[in-house]
């Protein structure tokens, strides 16, 4: 494995996490099986990503001079492995890049922490003495910062602040609420805009639409806005569970920028619609960004 002075080192990136001392891959907190020599290799690249590691530098650390194996073979065998347990591919690498006749190189962003050792007193040293403390404290920073920079087991980004996805989620919301009250104040209008487009029974079934889902609309907008601002802790799992209809019920509403062709126009009409069919997929990505196993956080 790695050198003395990295064996206390956890690397992150992505889904996964690579602990040097314990010589453990984990996905998602779930440990992976993965062979000793594919496991040296990708602690080698870890240990110097973003730069290249010739094959040449691999050989002399992984196989010493007086091992006799297909050095080429079991090198590919090895990197192989270690793309199939990192669902990774040669054509289109995310995290092990080949370099034609020179090596590899590790690209994915990695975030680097130290592993908690336990600490032994010394004979006559209290446990609880101002250096332990000291100790303790200065590592809590370091850990809280490293949760900070979390990445989404998921979505493969870095977290970011809870309170600018639940405001934007937030903002989303009013933003229907706003369409609602405004098409019920005012329904004359869009009586008369669907009625020199439509026959007599199909500006009726618009107006009718536009109620029945106004009126579903409100309370349902009223309930998010609410659950998102006092930060109901279920919020995450709950807006799963009612996406489908939401999903139907935004979709709907997309279609709304088309009562207003005669003052902005096709082109805007549809640029706004395109838009708003866009906006329900927007509203699951803040959610799952805000409330993403927010009791492990």
């Amino acid at each position: 494995m790695p050198d003395p002075q990295n064996q206390n080192r956890i690397a992150r990136f992505g889904v996964f996490e690579l602990n040097f001392k314990a010589g453990e891959l984990r996905k998602n907190g779930a440990r992976l099986r993965l062979q000793e020599q594919p496991l040296q290799v990708l602690a080698l690249l870890l240990e110097r990503a973003g730069e290249i590691v010739t094959r040449e530098e691999l050989r002399q650390k992984l196989w010493t001079s007086d091992t006799f194996v297909d050095f080429d073979h079991s090198l590919n065998t090895a990197i192989n492995k270690v793309r199939e347990v990192l669902g990774d591919s040669a054509s289109s690498p995310r995290y092990v890049e080949t370099l034609a006749r020179r090596g590899y190189r590790f690209i994915a962003p990695v975030q680097e922490a130290q592993t908690a050792q336990a600490s032994t007193p010394a004979s006559g040293e209290d446990s609880g003495s101002p250096s332990t403390s000291s100790e303790l404290s200065s590592r809590q920073p370091a850990e809280s910062r490293l949760s900070d920079s979390a990445v989404h087991p998921e979505l493969e980004i870095p977290i970011p602040h809870r309170g600018l996805t639940r405001a934007l989620f937030a903002l989303v919301q009013v933003m229907y609420l706003a369409f609602y009250l405004s098409a019920l104040f005012r329904l004359h209008a869009i009586w008369g805009i669907a009625d020199s487009a439509l026959p007599a029974w199909g500006a009726a079934l618009i107006v009718a639409a536009v109620i029945v889902t106004s009126g579903v609309g409100i309370p349902l907008r009223c309930y998010l806005i609410s659950a998102v601002a006092f930060d109901h802790q279920r919020l995450g799992e709950k807006f799963r569970l009612m996406f489908p209809f939401i999903l139907a019920l935004d979709q709907l509403w997309a279609i709304a920028p088309f009562l207003l062709i005669e003052n902005i126009g096709v082109g805007p009409a549809f640029a706004a619609c395109a838009g708003l069919l866009y906006v329900p997929f927007s509203e699951r990505t803040l959610i799952r960004m805000a409330y993403v196993k927010l009791r492990e956080r």
